[in-house]
């Protein structure tokens, strides 16, 4: 009985499995296909109509190393700036005592209520209008490098460590960024 239920657990996992990865198979198949064919017979193509000349038409096209390169100097860029900004917003809401810091800690929890889609627009408008930031890098980058989730992940990373490790570090004669760097975050 229970080698039964492990041969079907198996095969309601690899038929899952089938289900998620045929797109992306479909997906291959049709791109390397010469002549197009989407129906459910395309699924098992015919050898002689597979081809590699469709992806070096589309690098002829347009140069597909340098819009995998922006988009890794945009994903690194966003990235660092998302780690680095968050884990000083975090470390301040959850370790610094200063005034207003209970509202701060309300308007990140209030960014969070308000959907992306809503700011896209102004947003844009505030990058190419105001900053004069189109068609740069750091126009791609800065719009993304403050990310309030990442703002609360670290404020509840900083919570989880004993104050009195932060103390000793103070008393021991830390300045906040040492203590930043050698204890909260080793």
């Amino acid at each position: 009985m229970v080698r039964v239920l492990r041969v079907l657990r198996y095969a309601a996992l690899g038929l899952g499995a089938v289900a998620a990865l045929l797109p992306f198979y479909y997906m291959v198949v049709g791109a390397l296909q010469k002549k197009r064919d989407t129906t459910l017979g395309g699924l098992l193509p015919d050898p002689s109509n597979l081809t590699l000349d469709n992806l070096t038409g589309i690098d002829a096209s347009f140069s597909l190393l340098g819009a995998l390169a922006n988009s890794l100097i945009m994903t690194v860029g966003v990235m660092a700036c998302t780690l680095v900004f968050g884990m000083l917003a975090g470390y301040a809401l959850a370790i610094l005592r200063f005034r207003g810091r209970g509202m701060v800690f309300a308007l990140v929890l209030l960014v969070q209520a308000i959907p992306f889609q809503l700011l896209m627009i102004p947003l844009y408008v505030m990058v190419v209008r105001y900053f004069g930031l189109a068609d740069s890098y750091a126009g791609m980058i800065l719009p993304f490098a403050v990310n309030s989730v990442a703002v609360l992940i670290f404020r509840q990373y900083f919570l989880q460590i004993p104050r009195d490790i932060f103390d000793a570090a103070r008393m021991d004669g830390a300045s906040e960024l040492r203590i930043l760097r050698s204890v909260a975050v080793p």
